[in-house]
This record gives structure tokens, C-alpha cells and sequence, in this order.
């Protein structure tokens, strides 16, 4: 891995998307606590967690669409559940821009019933019946592409997660050249917002890792 010179480029910015709820407020904590001097963008979904629906957007295709959009330049990207399904397409679309990718107890678009994972579907719909049925009808298999994604990739999952088990994270740590897995002790599928001070330790502690432009004094 070669770091990035600081002197060479701007640092980064930080995009994080939300899971099917569209809930933004997710990593609302953890992008606070974060000492990387570049700005942060809670995304949303048009129709989802109180932003207005777009009727332009249709699909998760039309979602990848507009995050892949919204990246004009050095990116690093930070997803939870199924946003981490959007990351993986949005990293596969924009190689060059994004320059890290934090996931957390997400699919990352594989197939995680084979892996144990209960399916959520159900009952999220019971939950949350005037959202759009877009992440409830998603099913792309992306285990053959993700060999492409060459960043490194910081993998986060709790053990009492029955939605996004570790053993999805695992077949995921094996399926990216460069991945490395966390498990949270006692961390569940809202580990990000639950479990917030911890998330944002071994954030640090990646993007420190990743080169220069991550430091807050550059």
C-alpha cells in the first residue's frame, strides 16, 4: 500500500450512506468524532428517512447513480447494512475516486442466507410500509466483481447480529484482496450508532493507516 502524499492532493472526502432505512442520523456520531480534516456528507435516499422522493429515482440502479454522481474526487466511503450493497457498486464504478471503504454489518452483495443471515425482509415491511421495496427486492449477486476492488477495506460486524452474521463478513474478508475484519463483542446490526465510540477507534486507527492525508495536521 502506498500512502498518499498530503502535499500532492486534498484530503478526502468523507461520504456515508445509511441502510434501507435511510436513517442518516446512523453514522451522525461516528463522522463527528472522526480527526480526518476532510468534509462529511451524510447521504440519503429520496423517499426514505424524511427526504423527498425523486420520481426520477426508481431503483437501486438509479441510488448507485446518484452517489456515483456525487464523487468528484478522492472519496473515502463508509456504508451501513444495505448501503454497503451501493458502496460496493459505487467503488467498482469510481476506482480511481474512492480511496478507502468502511463497511459495516452489510451484505456487501453476496448472498448471506447461505452464510446463516435471517432474512430481515419481512419484517422491515411490517416496520416501514410506505418506503419504497427497493432494498427488499434487491438480490444482485456481486461475490464475482469484488476481486476488482483493490482499496483497502475495513469490515465491521457484531456477534449478536443475527441479520448480518460474522460469517458474512468473513466470506467477504476472503472475497476483497485487501480486507480486514472487526468483530464488536456484543455488537448488533446498529453497532454504528450503538456501539459509536468503538466504531470510531478502529476508524481512526485504518484511515491512519491508510497514508498521510488522513492526519487532522496534514
Amino acid at each position: 500500500m502506498n500512502p498518499i502524499s498530503a502535499s500532492s492532493e486534498r484530503p478526502e472526502s468523507l461520504l456515508f450512506l445509511p441502510g434501507a432505512a435511510g436513517d442518516r442520523r446512523m453514522w451522525q456520531a461516528v463522522a463527528a468524532g472522526l480527526t480526518h480534516r476532510g468534509p462529511r456528507r451524510l447521504f440519503g435516499w429520496p423517499g426514505f428517512g424524511g427526504v423527498p422522493a425523486d420520481p426520477n429515482v426508481r431503483g437501486i440502479s438509479d441510488l448507485v447513480a446518484r452517489v456515483v454522481e456525487s464523487i468528484q474526487g478522492p472519496t473515502l466511503l463508509f456504508a451501513q447494512s444495505m448501503g454497503g450493497v451501493i458502496a460496493m457498486q459505487t467503488a467498482l464504478a469510481k476506482p480511481r475516486e474512492v480511496r478507502g471503504l468502511v463497511l459495516a454489518v452489510t451484505s456487501g452483495g453476496i448472498d448471506t442466507r447461505a452464510l446463516g443471515a435471517s432474512d430481515w425482509r419481512a419484517a422491515f415491511r411490517k416496520a416501514n410500509p410506505n418506503l419504497p421495496t427497493w432494498f427488499e427486492d434487491e438480490r444482485e449477486d456481486l461475490s464475482a466483481r469484488l476481486a476488482e476492488i483493490q482499496i483497502p477495506v475495513l469490515l465491521l460486524y457484531g456477534d449478536a447480529d443475527p441479520i448480518s452474521p460474522v460469517r458474512v463478513g468473513e466470506r467477504l474478508a476472503e472475497l476483497l484482496p485487501s480486507a480486514e475484519l472487526v468483530v464488536i463483542s456484543g455488537g448488533t446490526h446498529g453497532l454504528v450508532s450503538e456501539r459509536a465510540s468503538e466504531v470510531t477507534a478502529h476508524v481512526e486507527r485504518y484511515l491512519r493507516g491508510l497514508g498521510a492525508t488522513q492526519k487532522l495536521d496534514g
